[in-house]
């Protein structure tokens, strides 16, 4: 790690998805998030769903909000738009561009975050050298398609006990159940449709914040 790479805070990791954010732009969506206290963005949007131009011009637009509130900008998959925009990192899954691929592209001075769904995958993800792991579905979602089956908390508890890198779990996580995210052993929750669909977003990061703590 470099001095200037920065790393995956802890708390709210927000995920756009304009699909579920009742008529909402991702930069709106966006700005509420961090007014609410994410400490993390990401932009995830798909290309069949959105023109190529536009999903860079909003990545333009959240890179400028998120560096104004200090706030860690992520892109899923796109890297060409990653470094366009000068994004803090890139997150993939186990079936885009490898980690160590990833980096070739982007360099030393940005985070790579790998999805994981078993202690097999951990494993790689140590090796190949990305930054921190998504661990999950802890829990049912439809928020993707294809998604796989839920991996429980038994490999959130796995993760926390055995992985040496930063991780963020992740699906299906709501307000009523982000206590036991946390107390088997989660510093970081990633929550999608819960943030973006609510009626009040910063109010709802507000509340989910202080559901880590209690």
């Amino acid at each position: 790690m470099t001095d200037n790479k920065p790393s995956l805070p802890q708390g709210i990791y927000g995920i756009t998805a304009e699909k579920f954010s009742r008529g909402r732009s991702n930069t709106e969506v966006v700005r509420a998030m961090i007014d609410g206290g994410v400490t993390t963005v990401q932009y995830r949007e798909k290309r069949h769903l959105k023109d190529y131009r536009e999903i860079l011009d909003e990545c333009y637009a959240i890179r400028e909000i998120t560096r104004d509130s200090g706030v860690v900008f992520i892109v899923n998959d796109f890297v060409d738009i990653a470094l366009l925009v000068d994004a803090d990192g890139v997150h993939v899954g186990q079936e885009d561009l490898g980690v160590k691929e990833v980096r070739k592209l982007l360099g030393p001075d940005k985070i790579i975050g790998l999805s994981t769904h078993s202690p097999e995958q951990v494993a790689g993800a140590e090796e190949a050298g990305a930054d921190y792991i998504g661990v999950g579905p802890i829990y049912a979602t439809r928020t993707k398609e294809n998604v796989v089956d839920p991996v429980g908390l038994e490999y959130l508890e796995y993760v926390a006990t055995n992985c040496p890198l930063p991780f963020a779990a992740i699906g299906g996580i709501k307000e009523h159940n982000i206590t036991e995210v946390v107390k088997r052993g989660a510093k970081t929750v990633c929550l999608v449709t819960e943030i973006v669909g609510a009626d009040d977003i910063s109010k709802t990061v507000t509340s989910l914040a202080k559901a880590m703590l209690s």
